[in-house]
């Protein structure tokens, strides 16, 4: 017996494994700043020497052939002048990729970061068309250098009030609530461009005095943001280069700026962060001991993964009890329960068919690569871990039901045949113990569980990240979920993911709105009345379970009481003795078979969990309900509140909530590994 019994068909090959590539962060001071031009050489200095140790780190992480692949080191900068500019010359040169989270479109974004004169600058700079000074020339080409050589990501929604600001502000710059209007706005932009910047960042690089953490955008802010979202920093004192050190809490930042002695950076400290990110934290060798030399462990299992096109009926047993004791209608208690998984090869999930293209704008190798890296990976998963499931939960269903026919069928020989025939019941009774001690050892060497737990993490990572791609929506380093045996599933998403990378687009009104409607929306609404059928189709199994475990006692209550009834009557001369006495074999055997039944159905209904799946999927089906609200509300509203910092909200918060879900159940089943019923 083997967790490998499929339904007919050709299997596909598991997805190659994704690149593994070190992410990085940096923000810094202008170059105006007077820390920068004191120490500007110093700065870069430092910051040479940490890339290099972190080259040398990252070329020091084994590679395993045919299981992973180096990719090579990514920077993201606003490129923003001065230490922004200066860290992605340095990672061109390394030959690092180079990503740009850009506060606003293009154009603005050079016109505000090149400092023009005046307005009339700034027009020539927006439009192209006219003559600048020679520095203000000098300045826009090299931000246009970095911005030719990097991926851009553009957050060009806002561009239309902010470019009105920005003149406003360069044709009164006596105006100071007119000056202070642009700021607020631009550096809420950037802080916002900051934050896109950590979430796609292992760890954060920043070049600061120490003096500032207000400023929305600022390095101060930008560092601080970090620590809160649980990205380590590297700190290097604007003020004395040589001076570096490592934080991981706000905390220590606070304590740091308020003049608390440095722990001064060591290479050691460096080299594993820069390890801790590339490299995943393997499991224990699973529950069943030394003698699972079947299971596998870690990444590289995926690998060795089996896909089938569909489900196999003799796995379906928790499903067909679901469906029998959670139906409405009888024909849908015994419909057919046979899946058909979607094919990684075909790609044909419904964000793939239709939505990513009406984006517009998007680079057709993107779309490609987010197919190919994400939702193939999603399908794979999705159908290794369904089978698993059926596998485990379906093996232990089986086993609950075998253990109460085995006791039924030792004691059928007594009303139902003759004593000399005992020996075939208990010939189908060994047979029965014999099946369940099967189950459960080949669920155990093969650690089901483990695999399952583990791949259905991989899945669900993958199930909505297509949306959070094409939205440049990322969960952040520290927000990861952490598994109490391994982050492996955790990892593997991660770099998949981050492979992708942010979409070489401008995020217009028009792009957001498409993408908030046809995509976001339409996932969380679907994802919604899943789990509501859900919540209720389990309330149900869980009532109907309940109600006939306990009429099965009650019978075995009236069956007994019946039988001592007739025995009283005999005694009493009030019924014939030989009633009772021929009436015997059938009460005992009702009187173990009725608890029997009783206790094995309680058993599935303890096991099952339904009322607490059933609770689960419904407060994650409320939550979703007030996401799909509040998106229907930003969507009836002008191009003007549906900013990208309230869609990109929205898609973190359905992401914290699908990530919820799946951490709640699995913290219910977490303890129930595939065993003998008794």
């Amino acid at each position: 017996m083997s967790d490998r019994i499929e339904a007919p068909g050709a299997a596909a090959a598991a997805p190659p494994p994704p690149s593994v590539r070190l992410c990085l962060g940096v923000t810094g001071h202008r170059g105006s700043h007077p820390a920068i031009v004191a120490h500007r050489d110093a700065i870069a200095q430092r910051l040479a020497a940490l890339f290099e140790i972190i080259d040398r780190a990252a070329a020091a992480e084994p590679v395993k052939a045919g299981l992973e692949q180096r990719a090579p080191t990514r920077l993201h900068s606003l490129l923003v002048d001065g230490v922004d500019q200066m860290a992605a010359r340095q990672a061109l040169a390394r030959g690092w990729d180079l990503v740009a989270p850009l506060p606003f479109g293009r154009a603005l974004n050079t016109a505000i970061n090149t400092g023009p004169a005046d307005a009339a600058e700034a027009r020539v700079l927006l439009t192209g068309q006219g003559v600048c000074g020679e520095a203000t020339r000098e300045r826009a080409a090299a931000i246009a250098s970095l911005q030719d050589q990097a991926r851009l990501f553009e957050l060009a929604d806002q561009d239309e009030t902010l470019t009105r600001l920005f003149l406003a502000s360069l044709e009164a710059p006596d105006d100071m609530a007119s000056v202070q209007a642009f700021r607020a706005r631009a550096s809420d932009q950037a802080a916002l461009a900051g934050r896109i910047m950590i979430e796609q960042s292992d760890l954060v690089i920043g070049v600061w005095d120490g003096e500032n953490l207000a400023q929305p955008g600022g390095a101060g802010h930008t560092l601080a943001m970090a620590l809160e979202m649980g990205a380590p920093v590297i700190w290097i004192d604007a003020h004395a280069p040589k001076r570096w050190t490592i934080l991981s809490s706000p905390e220590s930042l606070a304590a740091a700026a308020a003049g608390a002695p440095w722990r001064e950076g060591h290479e050691e400290a460096l080299e594993a962060l820069v390890h801790r990110a590339l490299r995943p934290r393997r499991g224990r060798a699973g529950e069943a001991g030394p003698e699972a030399s079947e299971a596998l462990h870690g990444h590289e299992a995926l690998r060795r993964e089996v896909w089938r096109p569909a489900s196999a009926p003799f796995w379906h047993a928790y499903r067909r009890v679901e469906a029998i004791f959670g139906a409405t209608r009888w024909k849908d208690a015994f419909t057919n329960l046979t899946q058909a998984y979607e094919s990684p090869l075909a790609l044909s999930s419904d964000v793939s068919s239709g939505g990513q293209e009406r984006l517009g704008g998007l680079p057709p190798a993107f779309l490609k690569q987010v197919r190919e890296e994400v939702q193939r990976r999603f399908a794979w998963a999705d159908g290794v871990s369904a089978r698993l499931s059926d596998a485990y939960r379906g093996g232990m269903i089986l086993n609950f039901i075998f253990s109460a026919l085995a006791v039924l069928s030792g004691l059928a020989y007594l009303p139902f045949a003759r004593h000399e025939d005992k020996w075939l019941f208990a010939l189908v009774e060994l047979g029965l113990l014999l099946a369940i001690l099967a189950i459960t050892s080949v669920g155990q060497r093969r650690d089901w569980h483990r695999r399952w737990f583990e791949t259905r993490r991989v899945a669900e990572y993958f199930r909505h990240a297509p949306i959070l791609l094409l939205l440049g929506v990322c969960r952040p380093t520290g927000r990861w979920p952490r598994g109490a045996e391994t982050n492996w599933p955790e990892w593997y998403a991660r770099h998949a993911l981050r492979d992708v990378g942010l979409p070489p687009t401008a995020v217009t009104p028009a792009y957001l709105r498409r993408a908030a409607e046809d995509l976001l929306l339409a996932h969380v609404t679907a994802q919604r009345d899943y789990h509501r059928g859900k919540a209720e189709r389990l309330a149900r199994a869980h009532a109907n379970l309940d109600r006939l475990s306990g009429r099965l006692f009650s019978l075995a209550v009236l069956s007994v009481s019946l039988y001592l009834s007739l025995k009283a009557g005999a005694a009493s001369g009030l019924v014939r003795a030989s009633l009772a006495e021929s009436s015997g074999p059938l009460f005992t055997f009702l009187g173990v078979a009725l608890p029997t039944l009783g206790g094995a159905l309680a058993g599935i209904r303890y096991f099952g969990d339904f009322e607490r799946f059933s609770a689960i999927s419904e407060v994650t089906a409320e939550k979703l309900d007030l996401v799909a609200a509040r998106l229907r509300l930003l969507l009836q509203g002008p191009d003007e509140a549906l900013t990208y910092a309230r869609v990109s909200s929205l898609a973190h918060a359905a992401d914290a909530i699908v990530v919820d879900e799946i951490e709640n159940w699995q913290a219910v089943f977490g303890g129930k590994t595939i065993s003998v019923p008794v």
